[in-house]
């Protein structure tokens, strides 16, 4: 495969971990076209190449992509990031959930059918898993707890569906639970990472749910996106590899790197304990590892602190609001919505 030959197109390519998936792909001689319609990614994160002749963006919408859309001509590789995110949103609008992330995904589909694509790489959520056992595997049971992580799943139903009927050359990544630098700072409540980020710069408590020894398989962005990538050059299609660090942290342990105080929320239905990936077949079959350390992680995003000075500030009474439809669907018996203590760490 020659240098003009190589072309890759990223849907949600200015979003968290599109925009360093695309980075990636043009550290390895890629022409990369993004599609994002800038709902939850932003310019600011392809600024850095807003002079580089490799790299084409259209800001619209998939829903929008016609299966014989022009900037999927030649596209050796789609990476479908593109979509919408959250729990609580999904909850109160799960129609926009379906149209976007399923049918949406649908579209982009078609249009790498059409164009010859020789591998379509789909994000796929954790969360399909529910309240699984851990560590878990690819094979654990399906079990979405919430609209999002349904039409997550259904979009990877599809893909695969895609792969099975038409001959696409699929492969669906379960990414666990990612951060680092450039996720998101604007929108509904959501990750750990953007929320403690903005309350420290703001000098104000730390908000825990729960007792914070729940413990989540942290995945730095730039593994995931190396992930994508051996999953798009592998000679396997048809499969599902989990993507995460394969050893879980405690949210207490990130409040410790981060320091200050912590402010504890009640504990959330539908959430698991503990995210822990099993990522034998990745390393097995991809011949992927991550390589940064949560504590190296860490260390990078605080570097880039400041890039979380306009983002949204949530206290307790914020979050009890932003989650009040979480409890009234997904429990029946909450009443200590919005209840909180105050201890120093």
């Amino acid at each position: 495969m020659t240098a003009s030959d190589k072309i890759a197109v990223v849907t949600g390519g200015a979003g968290f971990i599109g925009s360093h998936m695309v980075d990636l792909l043009r550290d390895e001689g890629f022409t990369v076209r993004v599609i994002d319609n800038l709902t939850g990614g932003r310019e600011s994160n392809l600024a850095h190449r807003k002079d580089d002749p490799g790299l084409v963006c259209e800001w619209r919408d998939i829903c929008d992509v016609e299966k014989d859309d022009p900037l999927f001509d030649g596209a050796t590789y789609v990476f479908h990031f593109a979509g919408i995110g959250d729990i609580v949103p999904s909850i109160e609008a799960p129609t926009d959930y379906m149209r976007v992330n399923v049918q949406g995904t649908v579209r982009i589909l078609e249009a790498a059918r059409h164009a010859g694509a020789k591998k379509f790489v789909y994000a796929a959520s954790s969360s399909c898993y529910g309240l699984a056992d851990t560590p878990t595997r690819e094979t654990n049971p399906i079990s979405p707890q919430y609209p999002y992580a349904l039409s997550k799943n259904l979009g990877e139903q599809a893909a695969l569906h895609w792969h099975q009927v038409y001959g696409l050359p699929v492969n669906s990544v379960r990414i666990f639970n990612a951060y680092g630098t450039r996720s998101r700072t604007t929108g509904a409540y959501g990750a750990v990472f953007g929320v403690f980020l903005k309350q420290k710069l703001a000098d104000k408590p730390l908000t825990v749910v729960g007792d914070g020894t729940q413990s989540r398989d942290f995945i730095y962005v730039t593994d995931v996106a190396a992930g994508f990538y051996a999953a798009a050059r592998t000679d396997v299609s048809g499969e599902v590899f989990n993507i995460g660090a394969g050893n879980p942290q405690t949210v207490n342990k990130l409040v410790e790197l981060l320091g200050g105080e912590r402010v504890t929320l009640p504990k959330r239905p539908g959430e698991p304990d503990c995210t822990w990936a099993d990522i034998d077949k990745a390393k097995s079959v991809l011949g992927w590892s991550p390589k940064i350390s949560f504590e190296e992680g860490v260390g990078r995003v605080v570097e880039r602190i400041e890039d979380w000075r306009e983002a949204p500030l949530w206290t307790p009474d914020s979050i009890a609001s932003a989650t009040a439809s979480w409890f009234a669907h997904l429990d029946k018996s909450s009443d200590n919505v919005g209840r909180a203590t105050t201890e120093s760490k």
